[in-house]
């Protein structure tokens, strides 16, 4: 039998937890209700107090409810659930193996098809992919076997944990990462992989105090080992032809050492490189920094506008082949790793189908193509694409937000 005194605090307590949810609740309600009709920024909330908080929630709610429940396999973007699926299914090393059939519509234009031989190769006919040397003019020019290689992600825009997984990755597989254009951290160096220095236009981890490219500093990187290559960032795939700003809460004491910045001031990357504004300064800056380093140096663009290639083929047949840039990484102008704004990376650029074939085209008919090495960019994450890259022309493959996908 229960004891009544017990039963009673009981009952007392419940009514005095009840009151006090009840009260909490009507108290957010009112707090909420003056912070709705005294801002002037959403015009939902202040002629709808409280209840029109509602919409944003559920727009916010939509957004996996479509992903989850609504949308097909192959209907979201810019990564549709079948790619994930087989991302994913690779990066833990299961069976990524399908039956009943594709889900891809095979009779929609544009759907990239490949044509079987009648008679393939043998398995055991295979051969692991030729080594390719970039930078043969170079005093110390690289030589690899990777052909698909991690693409630009910075320290800071990405985390430590982050950087040394994919250090680690590249290493065992062979391949390079590029350090983005947030300059090199330590955590890039700790799985001991081949590294890609990006020189972005702010010239992190490069630069003075004032933003200008630093000998010393230059000189100073490419005696370590790891770093193979440097990258001249012209523009990216998220945001052609766009700076960046990082906050100054974000310039602690670590990232600050690492970009060549101000600790707690906030730090922003121009439009463009201030000593670059054509293809002759382009070559200049390109042999200035390949003489320093002995290392091979080429850049990174988007391609819009078309005629400064040109130009560019014409400088370097002026010059020589030997003050080519030594690659030239292509990116897609449909977005990237990067946040941007979205007119940007709606409607600015060339994406990688358009643009890599032409470049090919370029470099082939100048004569250039096995002295300048195409690397490209831009979703290029499921076999079939990578070696879609191939056939039009490039010689290695970069992603980063495959990876990312790896890397959960």
């Amino acid at each position: 039998m229960i004891d009544s005194h017990w039963a009673l605090q009981l009952l007392t307590w419940l009514e005095v937890s009840f009151i006090v949810c009840v009260g909490t609740v009507l108290l957010v309600i009112v707090i909420m209700y003056i912070a709705d009709v005294s801002q002037h920024t959403h015009t939902i909330r202040r002629n709808y107090p409280v209840i029109g908080r509602f919409r944003y929630f559920f727009e916010h709610l939509g957004e996996f409810f479509r992903q989850y429940f609504f949308a097909n396999d192959r209907e979201e973007l810019p990564f549709n659930r079948a790619d994930r699926s087989w991302i994913y299914r690779a990066a833990k090393n299961v069976d990524s193996n399908i039956g009943f059939g594709s889900t891809l519509n095979l009779s929609e234009p544009g759907t990239l098809i490949f044509l079987n031989a009648a008679f393939p190769i043998m398995e055991s006919d295979a051969l692991m992919p030729s080594p390719v040397t970039i930078g043969p003019f170079c005093k110390k020019p690289y030589t690899t076997h990777s052909i698909f290689n991690i693409s630009g992600m910075s320290y800071g825009a990405i985390s430590s944990p982050a950087i040394k997984a994919l250090s680690h990755g590249a290493a065992k597989a062979g391949c390079w990462l590029n350090t983005g254009e947030g300059g090199l951290s330590p955590y890039h160096l700790e799985g001991n992989c081949d590294l890609v220095f990006q020189i972005g236009t702010a010239k992190y981890g490069v630069r003075d105090l004032e933003g200008n490219l630093s000998d010393a500093r230059l000189i100073e990187l490419a005696e370590k080992t790891q770093i193979k290559m440097f990258e001249i960032k012209l523009s990216q795939g998220a945001k052609p032809g766009k700076g960046g700003i990082l906050p100054a809460e974000k310039v602690s004491a670590e990232v600050a050492m690492i970009r060549g910045i101000n600790e707690g001031q906030a730090s922003i990357s121009p439009n463009g490189h201030p000593d670059i504004r054509n293809v002759v300064d382009l070559v200049k800056m390109i042999n200035h920094i390949r003489n320093l380093t002995g290392k091979p140096v080429g850049f990174k663009a988007v391609l819009g506008e078309r005629n400064w290639l040109i130009e560019l083929i014409n400088e370097i047949r002026s010059q020589g082949i030997e003050a080519a840039p030594d690659f030239i990484t292509l990116d897609s102008a449909d977005g990237g790793s990067g946040a941007a704004p979205q007119p940007l990376m709606d409607h600015v650029g060339l994406s990688i189908k358009e643009s890599l074939p032409w470049v090919t085209a370029l470099l082939t008919e100048a004569g250039l193509k096995e002295r300048i090495k195409i690397i490209v960019a831009g979703k290029l994450v499921t076999p079939h694409m990578v070696a879609w890259a191939l056939a039009s022309g490039a010689d290695f493959v970069n992603s980063a937000r495959g990876f990312m996908f790896a890397l959960g």
